[in-house]
């Protein structure tokens, strides 16, 4: 039996993920944030338990992990990049639309390989799909406002 034969999730083969794994990567993470802004779980244990209850099969596992713990490890220093551009306090902003801008935070200071223009469009989608009526225009406001601070070179006019 070949390490494909059994039917535990597998990286994509070219080594360049393919986008519907890692859109499902940033939206089982986000709602593992979520999760975590509500429970005394720890971030291992709510790992654990989406590993067991979804189906993984279609998602970049790496990604998936690195962004759940990231965000959870570096969640004040996210939050500080983040406070200057909210207007509003940070434990009055809505918890989906807390998770998807620290997601995208945390995407723009440490995964240069993915475009600012993805993180920021991503984290629309998520909050059109998971957030309030109007989230994705926080969304949009918040993330569009922080990657001209971390990628001042992409972001720059040309």
């Amino acid at each position: 039996m070949s390490a494909t034969d059994d039917n535990s999730p597998q990286p994509a083969p070219t080594g360049q993920p393919k986008a519907g794994d890692r859109r499902r990567a940033r939206a089982l993470a986000m709602q593992g944030l979520y999760q975590r802004h509500f429970s005394k779980s720890s971030i291992s244990d709510i790992e654990a338990e989406f590993m067991v209850d979804n189906d993984m099969s279609k998602v970049d596992l790496l990604y998936f992990r690195d962004l759940l713990r990231g965000v959870h490890r570096e969640q004040a220093d996210l939050d500080k990049l983040l406070e200057p551009f909210l207007d509003r306090p940070l434990d009055e902003v809505d918890a989906i639309e807390l998770a998807i801008v620290r997601l995208g935070a945390y995407e723009l200071k440490h995964r240069l390989d993915v475009p600012y223009k993805v993180v920021i469009n991503e984290g629309i989608e998520m909050a059109k799909r998971f957030g309030g009526t109007e989230g994705h225009k926080f969304v949009n406001s918040i993330l569009d406002k922080l990657s001209r601070r971390l990628r001042l070179a992409e972001t720059r006019p040309r």
